[in-house]
């Protein structure tokens, strides 16, 4: 579930295909790690975020990141609340160390051979 907090300070500026997207810092920091394990391991996603729209309303943008992503993310000086999604954040994350380094599949014997354990 999104929250809001007054917010006066940094937040994020995504600069993405031309665009450019407000976001919280947690968030921008969570895209831009899974965009680069992504991209080191040849695969893309879309994720969406949420954005702060000019006019101070929030929506959500979607991203396709991967190997050709050119994402650049600057702080900039904002005033009101700031955007954030610990559960997309968690999720980013986890799925950053997914890519990162995969949880191996158990081996499973083939049916005919007999355990050497019994």
């Amino acid at each position: 579930m999104r929250g809001q907090l007054y917010y006066e300070g940094i937040m994020q500026m995504i600069t993405y295909a031309g665009d450019e997207y407000l976001t919280g810092d947690d968030i921008a920091d969570a895209l831009l790690a899974y965009s680069r394990a992504l991209g080191d391991n040849e695969r893309a996603e879309i994720v969406e975020i949420p954005i702060r729209e000019d006019d101070g309303t929030e929506a959500s943008a979607k991203f396709l990141i991967g190997p050709a992503s050119q994402i650049v993310i600057r702080s900039v000086s904002e005033q009101g609340s700031e955007l954030e999604d610990p559960e997309l954040v968690a999720r980013l994350r986890q799925a950053t160390r997914n890519v990162e380094a995969p949880a191996a599949l158990p081996l499973e014997a083939p049916a005919n051979v007999e355990s050497d354990l019994d």
